[in-house]
This record gives structure tokens, C-alpha cells and sequence, in this order.
């Protein structure tokens, strides 16, 4: 055998014999975004967001008092770069589910009916409100909601707060057996009010598997072994929505402490995938 096929064999065996690194994975890819820049006191893009209107059925099924409106004395651009949902003490026109006017107005915004995800991160970067019976929530329910109903659809809360806790948020998951009061989640302790400046809040989703995190910090995750043989319902797409409720069951109602207005800043809203 020739010394050059000897050398040959011997690099050939070293090759073989040196594990290959894995293929570094892809960084997740934006797929949908709104920075909300524009002028100061225009609405926020039709093309991506809808409004809800009125006090819903029951209060949105919460005992909620404000009435969501599409002016933009409730939810507007503020001209340098975020979106502000501001709930008022007035007298909004529109029935509340308790007899009379409702005497709050605020902003809810949707992608229902406009565009929906299965998995990915998603994430906001929000300055909350603060107060009792405030009530800030960035949230997705199913887009299947029409067909199979509430809470059948699934509902994924990555951020909410009430106002009677400062410095707590939380993120917890809705689904048949386990809806309501009954949501399986977690709390997130801040050391200083969530109002104090701007944070992140996002979820990472994949098919079992449902991680919340604060400020790119993971503080809980969620899997189908969570729900003690009940049905994992977020294989499916859902849609985003973002809302500052008044009153309710859960923060309960404004009291004689609670400052109007009240302002949610929305700096951006984000979605990657892959």
C-alpha cells in the first residue's frame, strides 16, 4: 500500500471518528408585528385590530363596568411610539349589565376575524395602570370560539394584573374543567409596582408545551401533564387581544382611591415563529 493511501486511510479514520456539532437551530423569525408609530391622537391600524364595543354579555361575563369604546379618548396612538388604552370615569351612553349607563369608558382591541397563530412567541412590551378595580390583561383565546364556545376554545392569559397588587402579574390557561376560577396558572412578583416603568411579558408555545415569561425571564410552564386528564385545547390558532377592563368579580370595583383616567402603554406587540 502506497504511503499516500496510508495517510488518506488515517485522516479518513480521524474524520469518522470526531462527532459532527448539531446544526445550530434557527433564531425565531418576526412574522407579525405593530410598533404603533404614528401621529399623535390617530387610531390604532384597521388592518391589524378591531374593536370590541359596549359591556358585553353580563359585563363580559366578569361583572366588568366600563364601556369599551373605538374613540380615541380611550385607545390612541400617543405620537412617540406606543399605543395608550385609558379608561375614564364618564358617562359612556351604552348599557351596563347592572341597570343604567355605564359610567366608565375604556378600549378593548382583538385580532379576531384579522389573523391568528398556532405556537410561537409572543410577546408585548407594556406600562400598566394601577389602582383598585383596574384591570389590564394582554390575552388569546381561540379562533374556534364561534364553533366550539367558551372556555371549549381555550384561553391563554400571558399577562394580567389587578389593581389591588401592585406588583404581581399573572399567566394562566382556561380550558374544559378548568376555567374561571378554576385556571391553571402562576403569580410573578415584581419588587416595585408594574407601573413603575415598562416591562416585557411573552409567551413561548409549542404543541405541549406553554412557558411565561417576564422580561425574558421564564417563571412558569405549563404541559398537558398539568391538567390531571383533561383536554389540552391550544393546538389550534388563536387571537390576540389586549384590553384595560374597570370593575369585575375578580379586582372587584374602584373605589374612593382609585385615580381616573387610568393608562395602559402598549410599546409593541410582537409575534415570531420558527
Amino acid at each position: 500500500m502506497s504511503t499516500l493511501r496510508r495517510v488518506l486511510l488515517v485522516v479518513a479514520a480521524l474524520l469518522l471518528a470526531i462527532p459532527l456539532a448539531p446544526p445550530a437551530s434557527a433564531a425565531p423569525v418576526l412574522v407579525w408585528s405593530d410598533e404603533f408609530d404614528g401621529p399623535s391622537g390617530t387610531k390604532p391600524n384597521s388592518a391589524k385590530w378591531a374593536y370590541d364595543i359596549g359591556n358585553g354579555s353580563g359585563g363580559w361575563g366578569n361583572n366588568e363596568l366600563e364601556a369599551y369604546t373605538d374613540k380615541t379618548s380611550n385607545v390612541a396612538l400617543n405620537g412617540s411610539g406606543q399605543l395608550v388604552i385609558t379608561a375614564r370615569r364618564e358617562n359612556s351612553g351604552m348599557a351596563c349589565w347592572n341597570g343604567g349607563n355605564c359610567q366608565y369608558t375604556s378600549g378593548k382591541l382583538t385580532t379576531y376575524n384579522k389573523i391568528g397563530w398556532t405556537y410561537g412567541r409572543i410577546e408585548t412590551r407594556m406600562k400598566l395602570p394601577y389602582g383598585q378595580g383596574i384591570w389590564p390583561a394582554f390575552w388569546m383565546l381561540g379562533a374556534n370560539i364561534g364553533q366550539v364556545g367558551w372556555p371549549n376554545c381555550g384561553e391563554i392569559d400571558i399577562m394580567e394584573n389587578i389593581g389591588r397588587e401592585p406588583n404581581t402579574v399573572h399567566g394562566t390557561i382556561h380550558g374544559p374543567g378548568y376555567s374561571g376560577a378554576g385556571g391553571i396558572g402562576a403569580a410573578r412578583q415584581n419588587g416595585q409596582a408594574w407601573s413603575a416603568a415598562y416591562h416585557t411579558f411573552s409567551i413561548n408555545w409549542t404543541a405541549n408545551k406553554i412557558q411565561w415569561l417576564v422580561d425574558g425571564t421564564v417563571y412558569q410552564t405549563r404541559t398537558p401533564a398539568d391538567l390531571g386528564g383533561r383536554t389540552w385545547v391550544f393546538n389550534t390558532k388563536f387571537y390576540l387581544i389586549m384590553n384595560l377592563a374597570v370593575g369585575g368579580q375578580w379586582p372587584g370595583n374602584p373605589d374612593g382611591s382609585t385615580q381616573f383616567p387610568q393608562q395602559l402603554g402598549i410599546d409593541y406587540v410582537r409575534v415570531y415563529q420558527g
